[in-house]
């Protein structure tokens, strides 16, 4: 759902920029780094994660279209919803500077869109209030799923704001919705389910690790056991599974080309070309490929860089909003 610049007027990407820097700023007041050491690794490792899983768009059958994970509700399920904010943020930062996923200038508006409801309503409200008694497989399934779905359609449904807001005559406010929130309803599912099963392996694995878990059981891993399985699902996600992305345009794309007949609309504005200069120039690896090259090494050095990158970068983070409170 990584918006590009051609989709969002200045006026309204500087308006999601302030409300993506208000949640960041408000996440580095409140997250506790600094009492639990142990959530700085988990931080860098589900980051890598997260954005290796994203690489890997998923078909939805029947339709022509694909989705992939979002992640926001899974890390905040891990590292409670500040936490899990800040990783995103990291994620999609990446994403839009060394990839060219998503525009520069739209990168407030994608922070929002996929971020902001994963982690503060998927996490901070649903999973808080689904978690509040006790913990149990079937309820992580279940807030999982249901957080999901929907955090993926109010995601889906401010997209259409924002295009409706910045004037995007060739996506029709009505006809657009009616496309997005239905295609996104079925890759929320599916995230879902894939959600609940990495969650459910921690339980399995280390059940200290889910935010909010009261139980005192010991998992059927170490610590370091559990944060080395999932670096290593990690390196095979994003090296090799990669390679098995669906070539089919993800609900954005697909919803764009059934209502505007095309996925790639021009950015035709001063401000735009700007930050499509400075993302050619930043990404290294855009469209996560070799620049003049169509060799699948692209996609796995991508992978597993991309990776690196992301889990430097929420570690690098983690020491800084240490630091900064220690010195407050």
């Amino acid at each position: 759902m990584h918006m590009a610049d051609a989709l969002v007027a200045p006026a309204v990407a500087g308006t999601m920029y302030v409300c993506s820097a208000a949640a960041m700023t408000y996440s580095i007041k409140k997250v506790h780094l600094e009492t639990d050491t142990k959530k700085i690794p988990v931080m860098g490792v589900m980051g890598a994660f997260v954005f290796a899983a994203q690489m890997i768009n998923f078909t939805i059958p029947g339709t022509g279209s694909s989705g992939h994970l979002c992640g926001g509700m899974m890390l905040s399920a891990i590292l409670g919803p500040y936490a899990g904010f800040l990783t995103m943020v990291g994620v999609l930062l990446v994403q839009c500077l060394l990839f060219a996923d998503g525009g520069l200038l739209a990168l407030g508006a994608n922070v929002w869109n996929m971020a902001f409801y994963g982690c503060f309503i998927g996490g901070l409200v649903l999973w808080k209030m689904i978690m509040r008694n006790g913990m149990s497989k079937k309820k992580i399934t279940a807030a999982s799923i249901i957080g999901c779905i929907l955090t993926l359609q109010l995601g889906a449904f401010s997209v259409t704001l924002e295009t409706l807001a910045s004037g995007i005559t060739e996506l029709p406010f009505a006809v657009f919705v009616g496309t997005m929130q239905p295609i996104h309803l079925a890759i929320g599912l599916v995230e879902g389910m894939i959600t609940a099963a990495v969650l459910c392996f921690i339980y399995d694995a280390r059940p200290e690790l889910l935010w909010m878990h009261q139980e005192t059981e010991e998992g059927r891993l170490s610590y370091k056991g559990t944060v080395g399985a999932l670096a290593c699902a990690t390196a095979v996600i994003g090296g090799l599974l990669s390679l098995a992305a669906s070539s089919n345009p993800d609900g954005l794309e697909w919803s764009m080309e059934r209502v505007a007949g095309t996925a790639e609309l021009p950015a035709s504005g001063a401000v735009q070309q700007a930050a499509q200069r400075i993302q050619e120039f930043t990404a290294l690896l855009p469209d996560y490929a070799l620049k003049g090259s169509d060799s699948a090494a692209g996609t796995s050095i991508s992978g597993i860089v991309g990776a690196l990158i992301v889990a430097a970068l929420c570690i690098l983070a983690c020491a800084f909003v240490r630091k900064r409170k220690k010195v407050k």
